[in-house]
């Protein structure tokens, strides 16, 4: 019989849930998922199976999820399941795969959860995964929060595998004789986790052997540092952060300057609105004689007031994104409408007129993209050499924030940004002595849906 006195062990130790609770288990049909069900069912705990097809793997994607099936079926549980279009939700956010599948999964695990009235959700990471985690957070850059790797409870979700390294894993399945899906990807390096766990661990552990240990007990040093950090922050917050009826909070630049240390307190502050440690950095430099200038998130804005930081949502409902297929005929985004021609380069009339772009047709790659600005947009703004921000480019042609999200934003196939609608166009795709055919956009008025 499978020995589970180590998981349930853990289990009790962190106060995971109560033997009584019912928990969702996500489940790939991979070798640490599978074990999780098992040992499940042998402490009898009350649980189902909920499994992703992200349509990723063709046939392979439909045997992961036939085995799953099965296998509820085998341990007499329940048994749910969902299928996502995931390449085509990572295109449409411009996010990678790997963070495509985690949003769409994690999103539906806790709706299913819900309706289903499960108490908690268990995914299956383990001690390496943490390990991986907190690696990847120090080559990209982080605070404490990415220092503890990932954490045994938070909210609804529960990690109870942690209690183990891939190499007991491994040899629990193998001693259990338990089947199980191998997923090949899990072996390619152009994943960045996985050249951490194929190429980077390794040669950690020749310096130490009982690295997942050593990672594991920092982990939890860490994470009760993080905990000290969150109180004083708690406090500030409390004292400092309470927003007015707008939903506006003014924060006094001298008794900002006086935190220490002023960096951490900072972003901690200010990260639940989604500032990075880079915009913040500007924002220090630039509060002694900036006054007027503005710095964004995805959801707020900071005024650099003379004596105070002003920091405010910004307004949301930005227009969806528009695929334009070919230029064969106008078109509209939101209330916006645009006019398109095609001459011949001969034909061409050269226009000043910021509502009117014209660009060398032959540098088109369809689709084109039709969207809202976004944080870390830049472009080439015609007249000018080098690339700038779009975000200091609107600053400086005085756009209000209420109005950034309605300026169309028309990007090439290939990402590059051609046209801020009626400001500028981009540099590299005006009309030069070698273009054949001219694409002539002209931003009308706004029409009435």
């Amino acid at each position: 019989m499978l020995s589970a006195q180590p998981f349930q062990d853990f289990i009790q130790a962190n106060r995971l849930f109560e033997p009584s609770d019912k928990v969702l288990l996500a489940i790939s049909g991979g070798r640490d998922s599978v074990l999780m069900a098992h040992l499940f069912k042998s402490l009898g705990y009350s649980f189902g199976l909920a499994h992703v097809n992200f349509q990723l793997r063709a046939e392979a994607s439909d045997a992961d999820e036939a085995f799953c099936k099965a296998l509820a079926a085998q341990l007499e549980v329940p048994f749910y399941r969902t299928s996502f279009h995931t390449q085509s939700h990572a295109e449409s956010y411009q996010i990678s795969i790997q963070m495509a599948a985690r949003d769409l999964r994690y999103q539906w695990l806790e709706e299913l959860r819900a309706v289903q009235l499960y108490d908690f959700i268990a995914t299956a990471h383990h001690q390496n995964d943490s390990v991986e985690t907190i690696l990847m957070n120090l080559v990209r850059g982080t605070g404490l929060s990415g220092m503890h790797g990932i954490l045994p409870k938070r909210g609804h979700l529960v990690r109870p595998m942690l209690a183990f390294t891939r190499a007991q894993i491994e040899e629990m399945v193998e001693q259990e004789q338990i089947t199980y899906r191998e997923d090949a990807s899990n072996q390619s390096t152009k994943y960045v986790r996985n050249k951490i766990r194929l190429e980077i661990i390794p040669k950690l552990k020749e310096l130490n052997p009982a690295l997942e240990a050593t990672f594991e007990a920092n982990a939890r040093r860490f994470a009760e540092l993080e905990e000290l950090l969150q109180e004083r922050v708690n406090v500030l917050k409390n004292e400092w952060m309470l927003p007015d009826q707008a939903g506006n909070i003014k924060l006094s630049l001298q008794a900002l300057q006086q935190l220490k240390p002023l960096n951490t307190l900072l972003f901690e502050l200010l990260r639940p609105y989604g500032f990075s440690a880079q915009v913040l950095e500007q924002l220090m430099a630039s509060w002694n004689g900036h006054p007027g200038k503005v710095f964004e998130s995805a959801s707020h804005q900071i005024l650099l007031d003379r004596d105070f930081l002003i920091l405010s949502p910004i307004e949301q409902g930005a227009i969806p994104d528009k695929l334009i297929a070919n230029m064969d005929g106008d078109w509209n985004w939101g209330k916006l409408s645009f006019k398109v021609n095609l001459v011949d380069a001969k034909d061409f009339v050269l226009h000043k007129n910021p509502h009117i772009a014209q660009i060398d047709a032959d540098l088109l790659q369809f689709p084109l993209r039709v969207r809202a600005w976004r944080t870390g947009d830049f472009f080439h703004p015609l007249g000018m050499k080098g690339q700038k921000k779009l975000s200091d480019f609107l600053i400086d042609q005085k756009v209000p924030l209420s109005q950034k999200k309605q300026i169309a934003i028309l990007e090439n196939g290939n990402g590059d940004i051609i046209w801020i609608a009626g400001k500028r166009m981009d540099e590299r795709y005006k009309v030069t002595e070698n273009t054949k055919k001219v694409i002539i956009l002209e931003q009308e008025q706004e029409h009435v849906s």
